[in-house]
């Protein structure tokens, strides 16, 4: 498939999922969001990894909600009682921006499972599924499963489950991926807990020829950083080993555990930034990383998106990244409080146009609609 026909989402609809009652909202290549704390940044990423949990190995819609703390854990609560959760969405490509609709609405029984009220399929306008069908309705407990995650079941619309199992989350904890015994039980762990042992399967040219594109983007936030190689010590544990050019004639070598957070967080963004095809989510990879280097975080990310046509959705509070002048008006979603999350593209706002037209950056004219009401109590603390 060519770049311009990559899939990506191009739309998504959500009712009475966490912190939106419901929110419609057309989603380009690259996506900023940003909001004020706790206004459901990580939960609208939520919804995708939810799609990629449904269809991943080991995973099902009932253990996707599991996982989740059940359905009334899941629903909004400026629901009303009694209303289904819904994730509604659209995937396409650069020529058309609806090959694929897919749709999911889901409750509880009187048990309390979860339940499958709707799912719907349809590709270039036209049906290929609609739920409950004849046999549903004959045997309820059909409505445990979506179709989606089954593999006798999905072969006219399995483009769509692979593209969902493609979606990548990554949140690099520099704690875990330090810790002895970090992989232990764990595997595709989105924090990092088997971080190093996902890199140590890759097939060894593919690892070094991404490690050295790393260390040549490194070695500008750390300046000695020279050279990157992944080795197991005796006990089979793989570890990051990275030569560092100072005093010593010869460098010196350090593992992670002398890692700064930083750097581990940098070196977790660049793998899965280069791991992968599918779509990216990425929170608040701003973390640890000095002013500087954020600011170009954007522009790395645009220079990979040429190369690769990935999509990708980073949730943010730092002005620092939304300074970069490449990123379009489309490309910022605004999270609001209200009656559940309101979810806003910044295009959509007059004076934020006005701001820009007037001279401001982007960051000058969002991030102060992002402040908390009455953000300086927290002053008061300890009077």
């Amino acid at each position: 498939m060519t770049k311009s026909g990559t899939l990506r989402f191009t739309h998504i609809g959500m009712e009475n999922w966490r912190n939106f009652t419901s929110v419609g909202v057309n989603l380009e290549r690259r996506v900023f969001l940003v909001g004020a704390n706790a206004l459901g940044k990580s939960n609208f990423l939520d919804a995708f990894r939810f799609l990629h949990d449904i269809v991943s190995v080991g995973g099902g819609f009932q253990e996707a909600v599991r996982r989740r703390g059940g359905v009334s854990n899941l629903r909004c609560l400026a629901a009303r009682k009694g209303s289904d959760i819904l994730i509604r969405t659209r995937i396409g490509t650069g020529e058309a921006a609806s090959t694929w609709e897919y749709e999911l609405s889901f409750g509880q029984d009187n048990l309390r499972r979860p339940i499958i009220k709707k799912e719907s399929v349809m590709r270039n306008g036209s049906g290929i599924l609609s739920r409950p069908d004849r046999q549903d309705k004959a045997d309820p407990e059909r409505l445990t499963q979506t179709y989606l995650e089954q593999v006798y079941a999905n072969k006219v619309f399995r483009k769509v489950a692979d593209f969902f199992s493609s979606i990548r989350y990554l949140h690099i904890v520099p704690q875990l991926i330090r810790e002895p015994d970090r992989s232990a039980g764990r595997r595709g762990d989105p924090f990092g807990g088997d971080f190093l042992e996902q890199i140590s399967r890759t097939p060894d040219k593919t690892r070094n020829a991404r490690l050295e594109r790393i260390v040549n983007a490194l070695c500008v936030a750390v300046p000695q950083l020279k050279e990157l190689e992944l080795k197991r010590d005796a006990k089979g544990a793989p570890h990051l080993h990275g030569k560092y050019e100072h005093w010593r004639r010869r460098g010196a070598w350090q593992t992670e555990e002398q890692f700064s957070d930083g750097t581990l967080r940098l070196f977790g963004l660049l793998w899965a930034a280069l791991d992968g095809r599918g779509p990216l989510l990425i929170e608040e990879p701003e973390l640890s990383l000095h002013p500087e280097v954020v600011r170009f975080i954007p522009q790395m990310f645009a220079r990979i998106q040429r190369r690769f046509a990935r999509q990708m959705f980073i949730s943010t509070h730092s002005s620092d990244l939304l300074r970069d002048e490449g990123i379009g008006l489309d490309e910022v979603l605004l999270l609001q409080p209200g009656e559940g999350t309101t979810v806003t593209p910044a295009s959509s706002f007059d004076e934020i146009r006005a701001l820009l037209e007037g001279g401001s950056v982007l960051a000058d004219a969002v991030i102060p609609r992002t402040r908390p009401h009455r953000v300086e109590q927290l002053t008061l603390l300890g009077d």
